[in-house]
């Protein structure tokens, strides 16, 4: 076996399994929505959400409050919960809405299939 052959063989393998490493690594992909956001970027949101659930990223949804909007968080965990729940059969809650200063954030994960 000459040495060139070997080295082809070698990278080969190592390339496989670099391929298969990062099939299990899953990503954490960033979604910021507003408290006052209107039914179609919900909606094309969730479309994109949904695709890196099915793909195995983990979903951060955040919602940054601006001026007076302060005074009403509640609205924007309405939005997350609201979105939480139009996902339930794709994802399942991480971590709750919480609020940090002016930002809310919550963590969606991706169902695991019990076949």
């Amino acid at each position: 076996m000459d040495y060139n052959k070997f080295r082809y063989e070698k990278k080969k393998k190592e390339k496989e399994a670099l391929k298969k490493q990062r099939a299990n690594i899953s990503e954490l992909k960033e979604y910021r929505l507003s408290p006052t956001i209107d039914v179609g970027d919900f909606e094309t949101k969730l479309k994109n959400v949904i695709k890196y659930l099915e793909k195995g990223d983990r979903i951060k949804l955040s919602i940054r409050f601006k001026g007076r909007q302060m005074a009403h968080t509640e609205l924007g965990k309405e939005v997350l919960e609201r979105f939480a729940n139009r996902l339930t059969e794709y994802a399942d809650i991480q971590e709750a809405p919480k609020l940090d200063g002016r930002q809310m954030t919550m963590l969606l994960v991706p169902k695991k299939d019990k076949k």
